[in-house]
């Protein structure tokens, strides 16, 4: 099944060397389309049976050990554009979150949140990130998309649903770019912000581990703000150490000492390993706390077990 294309596509792509975690097993096909034209034409011609499955630079996913069987798409560099139009800020899919963080801060818009979220836009605007008490629904304007038809479609803020870590769109649904708007602020001040919010980061998350973000979703159903007087009864972190899963290991997987909600692969661990320990941890944590954490990891593809 190889279309003509412009743009790149290769057969059994083994997806471990593009996932933060570094775990995954082949697709049946990986393309990268060389503009949104070709992605479009791609589509048309792809069989309706043949799933696909868009990601974009694998920082918030599991690819299971047996990989995926259908077409793994990712937006490459033709897709990273940043552009301005007053206090609009038009970001591609692909534009990396702390890329926007920073250009936006150059002209004197205030998005300083996403500076420290790992990941791309597209997957930014599908998982509704945030933290520091902001989310992307809060400055969303509108997102260009072409759905699994090819058909280009325009979406608005009032056309989607978004709540915590969650947007309704269709999983197959390919985000092109998305327009947000900002206040202004003093580039100074903003670029001050993000490099105290780094400092922050990196005192207190595993940053120099291969990990894939947040592990779980907190069940308090909000971000943290960062604020010194916190609640932190109903945070995911909170209850896997009160489960005395910190820590803990299964294979090359671990839970991170420095923040135990925090999945790491310590070297060597499977996709198995590592979706094994954190089915662990979401057993300990019912059992000792009566609350049932649900993955903010993404997990796809079929199992070798």
């Amino acid at each position: 099944m190889l279309l003509d294309t412009r743009g790149s596509i290769v057969e059994n792509k083994q997806l471990a060397k593009i996932t933060w975690l570094r775990v995954g097993g082949p697709a049946d096909f990986f393309f990268m389309p060389a503009d949104t034209q070709d992605l479009i034409e791609f589509l048309r011609k792809l069989p309706e049976n043949i799933k696909i499955f868009p990601i974009g630079v694998g920082s918030n996913l599991i690819v299971r050990d047996g990989g995926i069987r259908g077409v793994v798409i990712r937006l490459g560099s033709s897709f990273n554009n940043i552009t301005f139009d007053g206090n609009k800020i038009i970001a591609g899919a692909s534009a990396l979150d702390s890329k926007v963080a920073l250009r936006a801060a150059d002209e004197g818009l205030d998005l300083t949140f996403l500076r420290t979220i790992p990941g791309s836009i597209g997957g930014a605007v599908k998982m509704n990130a945030g933290c520091y008490g902001s989310y992307v629904k809060d400055f969303f304007v509108s997102a260009k998309v072409v759905n699994r038809s090819g058909e280009l479609i325009e979406l608005s803020s009032k056309d989607i649903q978004f709540s915590y870590r969650y947007c309704d769109l269709p999983e197959d649904l390919i985000i092109l770019e998305a327009t947000f708007c900002a206040q202004a602020g003093n580039p100074q001040i903003l670029h001050a912000k993000m490099r105290d919010q780094l400092e922050k980061r990196d005192a207190t998350q595993p940053t120099k581990e291969r990990t894939a973000g947040s592990t779980f979703r907190n069940p308090a159903g909000f971000s943290s703000t960062g604020e010194e007087n916190e609640e932190h009864d109903l945070k995911a972190w909170k209850l896997i150490d009160d489960a005395g899963m910190r820590g803990a290991t299964f294979g090359g997987a671990k839970i991170s000492e420095k923040h135990s909600n925090f999945l790491i692969n310590s070297g060597g661990a499977t996709a198995y390993e590592l979706e094994s320990l954190g089915e662990q941890v979401r057993k300990s944590v019912f059992k000792t706390s009566k609350v049932k954490l649900e993955w903010e990891v993404i997990r796809i593809g079929e199992t070798n077990q």
